[in-house]
């Protein structure tokens, strides 16, 4: 897709709550331009159509694509390709890329060319031998390389990742693997509430967090190529009340404090009164004037007021989503 300025996209998420044909509609209501697709969704969508298999999910794909042009949404990426890279079992690798092969005819169908890949966060069963990483990365680009048109592929650093979680890390792996549909995805989210934020602490910040973040988003600026960022996600997120630790609503024994964190409490930017503290605006300052960066802007958001079956929840969220892109993009002057 060539370079445009940035355009405001929302992501959708939550299949199983509210359907997939009214999110869409109410992100497009709302004036969003683009989307992105989750996979649970088209699964959702395929159990419809009969024996979940290859069959059903392109189907499923085929009427999401219709549903998008219907209301002037473009796909901007199919994800999350999860737990992807490190794994001890190649066997289970192998299965991987076997699915894979499917992920490119969705991807080909919903009129998009990026599949993103979340940094591995299982506890077990997984390696942080980067010389491994790299080589599951190069194998994966290489097979977007043989596609037409070729997919690229958006990795990014989940703050809870097991080996990588942080941009550094990520980036790291992105110039060792080397491949031209080899890239990012920046999400505020993931690199603030991984630097700066502990949702464990009393008061939800990492020691010397101002400082940390600083040294970090410097090191950004100089280091990463914004032709490497395929899209950037921007959203905030809710201060606890009280450290997210065994005895938190949110706790799960053996999960990360922050995953827990991510999946429920999110937030648009400019929802202080909702509780969103991160310093969202500071970080996407730098990627979107400081690094230049053109191309698509994503809300994304989880949070589990998503899983209120209130109706009206899809208007709602995409309302608040796009009245933060357009003070972002006030502020910013984008």
């Amino acid at each position: 897709m060539p370079c445009q300025p940035a355009i405001a996209s929302m992501s959708v998420s939550r299949a199983w709550v509210h359907s997939l044909p009214e999110k869409l509609s109410q992100i497009a209501q709302a004036g969003f331009k683009g989307v992105e697709i989750f996979h649970e969704d088209l699964e959702y969508l395929a159990k419809g159509k009969g024996e979940p298999n290859e069959d059903t999910l392109l189907a499923a794909a085929r009427e999401t694509r219709a549903i998008c042009d219907q209301h002037g949404l473009q796909v901007i990426g199919l994800q999350p390709f999860m737990f992807y890279e490190g794994l001890l079992d190649r066997q289970f690798h192998q299965q991987k890329i076997a699915k894979l092969h499917t992920w490119f005819k969705i991807t080909k169908i919903l009129g998009t060319d990026i599949i993103q890949i979340p940094s591995n966060f299982q506890p077990d069963g997984i390696s942080g031998d980067l010389d491994l990483i790299v080589s599951d990365m190069k194998e994966v680009a290489d097979l977007g390389l043989q596609q037409t048109p070729v997919v690229r592929f958006a990795y990014e650093s989940l703050a809870w990742g097991t080996y990588v979680s942080t941009w550094d890390a990520m980036w790291e792996i992105i110039q060792r693997v080397d491949r031209p549909n080899f890239g990012c995805c920046l999400d505020t989210f993931n690199i603030a509430g991984r630097v700066w934020a502990d949702p464990t602490s009393l008061d939800g910040k990492v020691p010397d967090a101002d400082t940390v973040l600083a040294e970090s988003l410097a090191r950004l600026k100089k280091t990463i190529d914004v032709k490497k960022v395929f899209y950037v996600q921007v959203v905030d997120a809710e201060k606890m009340q009280q450290p997210l630790v065994p005895g938190h609503p949110f706790h799960v024994e053996g999960q990360p404090a922050r995953m827990n964190w991510s999946r429920n409490a999110r937030l648009f930017l400019y929802e202080e009164d909702r509780g969103g503290y991160l310093p969202v605006v500071e970080v996407a300052r730098v990627i979107l004037k400081d690094l230049g960066f053109e191309g698509w802007v994503s809300m994304e958001l989880f949070s589990r007021t998503m899983s209120d079956p209130d109706p009206s929840v899809p208007q709602t969220h995409a309302h608040r989503g796009i009245q933060a892109w357009k003070q972002l993009a006030y502020e910013l002057n984008l």
